[in-house]
């Protein structure tokens, strides 16, 4: 399945949860996957045209009063298929690209300040969404329809990848920090 568009599958799984809009789903991602994978209006809606045209999913129109039609999909029962055959296929491996680390490996003509400044602002952004996270997992366990939801523990463990994530990039940010001050004092 080399050259997927996982966006088809993003989706399948947002409408396996809730019924909506384009805008609907794009709030969805935001608010429960985008830790691990981020969908833009850009691509939700050309996906949305395709998957209608596979079968994958139904749309109806909604009118409100004094406002545009508004497109509500749902996912079909072979976009239910469709979905659980991509579950159950083996992942596969994505390399990381970090702009960070490829600045850091061409640094060695800039100024330490400025590369230790770089991985301060890593540092920061990650104790930020340490926070986030814990936020969630918190929202998840206090409120209906989330923590009686049989999918909680999977949504949990999204969160507990993110919270190592991002503890142990805090911790490389601290040893490389250490390295770099060495590097200065020569």
């Amino acid at each position: 399945m080399a050259g997927t568009n996982k966006t088809k599958y993003a989706i399948l799984g947002v409408l396996s949860l809730i019924s909506g809009s384009g805008y609907d789903i794009k709030k969805f991602c935001d608010f429960s996957i985008s830790h691990f994978w981020h969908e833009n209006y850009g691509h939700i809606y050309p996906v949305l045209k395709q998957l209608e045209q596979e079968g994958f999913v139904s749309k109806k129109t909604e009118q409100a009063e004094g406002r545009p039609q508004k497109f509500i999909y749902s996912r079909t029962k072979e976009g239910q298929e469709e979905l659980n055959k991509w579950l159950q296929l083996p992942v596969e491996y994505q390399s990381v690209r970090s702009e960070l680390l490829l600045k850091l490996f061409f640094a060695n003509d800039i100024p330490v300040e400025n590369i230790i400044e770089k991985i301060e602002n890593e540092k920061a952004i990650h104790i930020g969404l340490l926070e986030e996270y814990q936020n969630t997992e918190e929202t998840l366990k206090a409120n209906e329809p989330y923590k009686s939801s049989r999918d909680l523990p999977l949504w949990l463990s999204t969160i507990s990848f993110g919270k190592y994530e991002s503890k142990a990039r805090i911790e490389w940010c601290n040893e490389t920090i250490r390295y770099l001050g060495e590097m200065k004092e020569k």
